[in-house]
């Protein structure tokens, strides 16, 4: 196969500091991209701030050849989404590939966990993933191409102890990142869905050190890369990725119970409660119109 490139595409990655942004940052780079590298320079619970992380990576791009450009603009605020895009349009004169890759962890039991806990991780990873690709939306659709990637997690798909805010938030971008596919596809601006496992700042203090290898995000971006590719087709689609492995998720329902309706009732349901939880048979789900005829078709 022919080397996949990206001349002549801008792209804009948030987070991109160190971590998986930074890996993504340099891909897409190596094969021609002009890049924005965002970073705000927190620290992983989001406190602070610093222009080093986002230079650092400019000044790697630039080293190798690259084209790149900084920004520090926080993108949890609609200002600060629009400034992110702009920093693009201003530099490179078009905005073609969006990955919202920044993220903060404040992890705590959810009995615990105070409101501002639960607000921050919402106000960046969810409420950024919106204020830059609101900024960038039309923009796609008027010229009749983009490629956006939401960064989730299995903590999103899964659950995981100590970050309810956190799994919370990054199912809610599994949902904005699927109906942003059904709108953008007749527009040619496709968007996809990642949940890796890979080594960062995030997990440096949580993942030991002979695991931490086996998880470079050097083995999660040429994923991402790809999906940004003019070559790729697919939308709406959600993958786990990491240590070499790659996953295309679906929802699967089960066969289920279908009961008259003037039958159901609480003890109808206790009495096929086993064959409604029961997956052997399970069928995936691939649209919500196919999930509601399956109602229907019942009734």
């Amino acid at each position: 196969m022919a080397e996949i490139r990206f001349d002549g595409k801008v792209a804009v990655v948030t987070g991109a500091g160190g971590g998986l942004g930074r890996t993504h940052a340099l891909l897409l780079a190596g094969r021609g991209a002009k890049v924005v590298v965002n970073d705000l320079g927190g620290a992983p619970d989001g406190t602070g701030e610093s222009k080093s992380l986002a230079d650092k990576v400019v000044d790697e791009i630039r080293a190798a050849g690259g084209e790149a450009v900084p920004n520090y603009d926080s993108v949890a605020t609609m200002e600060g989404g629009a400034n992110i895009i702009k920093t693009a349009t201003d530099s490179f004169g078009r905005i073609d590939i969006l990955i919202n890759n920044a993220g903060i962890l404040r992890d705590v039991s959810f009995l615990k966990m105070p409101e501002d806990s639960w607000d921050i991780i919402f106000s960046v990873h969810v409420k950024g993933a919106f204020c830059c690709t609101k900024a960038a939306w039309p923009i796609m659709r008027e010229q009749e191409y983009g490629r956006i990637i939401m960064t989730s997690s299995a903590a999103g798909i899964y659950g995981n102890f100590g970050q309810a805010n956190y799994s919370a938030a990054k199912m809610a971008l599994i949902g904005l990142g699927q109906t942003l596919a059904l709108e953008g596809k007749k527009y040619n601006v496709h968007a996809n869905t990642i949940a890796p496992i890979a080594d960062s700042r995030l997990t440096a203090t949580v993942l030991p050190d002979d695991i931490r290898k086996k998880l470079k995000p050097e083995y999660v971006s040429p994923l991402v890369a790809y999906l940004c590719s003019e070559q790729c087709e697919e939308t709406g689609g959600l993958f786990e990725v990491g240590a070499g492995s790659f996953f295309h998720l679906k929802w699967a329902r089960s066969a289920g119970s279908t009961l008259k309706t003037d039958e159901v009732s609480i003890e109808k349901i206790a009495e096929n409660f086993d064959k409604i939880i029961d997956m052997s048979s399970a069928k995936p789900m691939g649209s919500i119109q196919e999930s509601t005829m399956s109602f229907l078709e019942n009734s």
